[in-house]
């Protein structure tokens, strides 16, 4: 369930008198969670260095977005960049490369892609690509994902490892691809699946490639950390895999084991987890090696976390490691468990999706319109003394000429009194709808007054805090949270959120972002910051122009998480490339529409066709009626149909 930062200082953007695009780095911290893929420019705007080289192709983001307005290509759109997908790529296995090779370690690296992190075929597609110099392959752990899989991964020296619960055509679909000479290695989460593959393999005549994962002692901190430790969902006790081995053996198939595998969690936040894992994984795998269980492959599962908050801590939203450090312990301790039990040193498998994905996406939304308590038509309301007006509505205008800097606690209190004073006496019938408007209408303007003493103050009260939170302006922003970024509603997951231009100007909103859901729970009020995570985040004024605001670190998991919710469906979608010879330094290779409302019904099982017949009949009963002209009939009936063919986000 969602949970709720808890109130933090002000946003002191008064304090800022010259502002520069390094404080716009600093309140967004852009550099932190960016890791080298995002800076400003001097314009203002956000740009994007795919390729993390110093000189290498710079994108302005705001030359994306006019390149696709001129393309028609309508927002909320997700932009993919396949550039920083590779670079990913390239670097968690260069980095293992290079401290295999420091450490004199003798195994080699297989690292393998979890598909479950996404899916999308754009994605796997590039990452098997970008792997291919280094043998980098596939973890699948559904049906589905292997069926997949199996086709994506043509590379005979690479692995594709099989988790997750599995039934018999799962396991031949494993064997499928062991006969066609694939490194498929399927991994026991439970002890049934080996009796299973085993009677299996028999049957086809061809031997499997067999892991156990283990339920390791060593739990993570964090969202995830019921994935590891005894009541863990998946893997096997140890007792469980010694009489694995005893079986294996007692049907001369040892050889068939291949591979120890544990995973303790993803998003691991702190490296002294990981440390500990890896030190209890080692100290097991050299155990089995022992027992006669040679083993090839040393399985360390996913959970390298990112930096989303910007911290570089042990945050649930952050981690207090980098991907050398990372890999520095996976290398050194297994080395050294290894070493010290004298058995070999296995070949190295991690199961990294996060740290590969999450960079490489952003969704970009428009911004609709700004609401904000107090303001609109109330600015304008008459609040002058009336003959005989109530003495709450007077005392309220009271407060209104006393508050000062020293005083605004005091006032708040008194005006919080009374505004709930005033609803008791409206119910009962002492209050006037007009007087009641006027009360209201000085109370707001008494709030807004009480904020803005207290931003002066290093530290405010928790309730005033609390009301600066309240009186933030909500930017009406045009996408769904559900479909686009549903970890920041479910689990509180914080994404950097920050506009894409105007970046060389000062915000003057405290804001938080909503979507065009009908779901109250449709908002962002979770920021990251200087100071910590916070509930607003500072945006520029609306001034009637576009203002673009960007979701980043979307591209693990929220892309594929997204639901029917509303009958929003997927977002158009741009895939840039990088391109050094271009003058924008950039391409766009393809463009993938998002849903036509049509089609999101269709996947609910309504039938367009009959919807558009059905309403035409209503119209047309209403044309013989004369209720509805003709030629206004034709127009209606063609709008409804043009409304089921179009995009299901909102227009500007």
């Amino acid at each position: 369930m969602k949970t709720s930062s808890q109130p933090t200082r002000f946003h002191n953007l008064d304090t800022i008198s010259e502002w520069t695009t390094e404080h716009a780095d600093e309140i967004y911290q852009i550099s932190r969670w960016g890791e080298g893929y995002f800076s400003v420019n001097d314009k203002g705007d956000l740009c994007i260095n795919p390729t993390q080289t110093k000189n290498g192709p710079v994108i302005n983001m705001m030359e994306i977005v006019e390149e696709m307005k001129n393309k028609n290509i309508a927002f909320p759109a997700v932009i993919r960049f396949h550039d920083i997908l590779r670079s990913q790529v390239a670097l968690l296995n260069k980095t293992f490369r290079g401290l295999i090779e420091e450490a004199k370690f003798t195994g080699s690296y297989y690292g393998v892609y979890p598909i479950k992190v996404n899916q999308m075929r754009e994605v796997v597609e590039e990452i098997v690509d970008a792997g291919a110099p280094f043998n980098y392959g596939l973890e699948a752990g559904s049906k589905p994902e292997l069926i997949a899989a199996l086709a994506m991964n043509t590379n005979q020296n690479s692995l594709t490892v099989v988790n997750g619960y599995k039934d018999l055509d799962l396991l031949r679909l494993a064997l499928l691809g062991n006969q066609l000479g694939r490194k498929v290695i399927v991994v026991i989460e439970k002890y049934t699946e080996l009796l299973d593959i085993m009677k299996l393999s028999a049957e086809i005549g061809v031997e499997p490639m067999i892991g156990l994962r283990a339920k390791i002692a060593t739990k993570s901190s964090g969202k995830w950390a019921s994935s590891g430790g005894d009541y863990a969902k998946f893997g096997l006790t140890i007792t469980e895999i010694l009489q694995a081995v005893k079986y294996l053996k007692s049907i001369d198939k040892a050889h068939c084991l291949k591979l120890f595998h544990f995973h303790i969690g993803s998003q691991i936040p702190d490296i002294k987890t990981i440390k500990d894992s890896i030190s209890e994984g080692a100290r097991i795998y050299a155990k089995l090696y022992k027992e006669g269980a040679k083993l090839e492959y040393f399985d360390v599962g996913g959970g390298v976390g990112v930096n989303y908050d910007g911290t570089r801590s042990n945050s649930p939203s952050s981690v207090n490691y980098t991907t050398r450090d990372y890999v520095a312990d996976v290398v050194y301790i297994l080395k050294q468990v290894c070493d010290l039990e004298d058995v070999p040193h296995p070949n190295i498998v991690s199961e990294s999706g996060r740290a590969i994905t999450a960079h490489h996406s952003c969704v970009i939304t428009n911004v609709f319109g700004a609401l904000e308590i107090g303001s609109g038509p109330a600015d304008n309301f008459n609040t002058d003394k009336a003959i005989s007006e109530n003495i709450l509505v007077t005392n309220m205008r009271d407060l209104s000429t006393e508050l000062t800097q020293k005083n605004y606690q005091d006032v708040y209190n008194d005006a919080t009194k009374l505004k709930e004073e005033s609803v008791s006496a409206f119910k009962f019938g002492i209050l006037s709808l007009d007087e009641r408007a006027k009360l209201e209408t000085l109370y707001w303007r008494i709030c807004k007054k009480i904020v803005a003493h207290a931003a002066q103050d290093e530290y405010a009260p928790d309730e005033i805090l609390q009301l600066k939170n309240q009186m933030a302006s909500q930017y009406m922003c045009n996408f769904s949270i559900f479909q686009s970024a549903p970890d920041t509603w479910a689990i509180g997951q914080i994404l950097p959120a920050l506009p894409i231009h105007k970046l060389n100007e000062k915000p003057t909103e405290l804001c938080t972002l909503v979507d065009i859901t009908c779901d109250s729970d449709g908002k962002l009020d979770n920021f990251l910051s200087a100071d910590g995570p916070t509930n607003t985040v500072p945006m520029h004024k609306l001034n009637g122009d576009d203002y673009y605001i960007g979701l980043f670190m979307t591209g693990a998991y929220q892309d594929i998480m997204g639901d029917m919710h509303n009958c929003f469906g997927r977002l158009n979608e741009v895939h840039i490339f990088c391109d050094d010879d271009d003058p924008t330094d950039f391409y766009i290779e393809e463009v993938i529409f998002g849903n036509k409302a049509s089609q999101v019904l269709s996947t609910l099982q309504y039938n367009p066709e009959t919807m558009a017949q059905t309403l035409k009949a209503s119209i047309d009963t209403q044309v013989k009626r004369g209720k509805i002209r003709p030629r206004e009939g034709v127009h209606l009936t063609d709008f409804y149909e043009s409304c089921l063919k179009s995009y299901t986000y909102l227009k500007k």
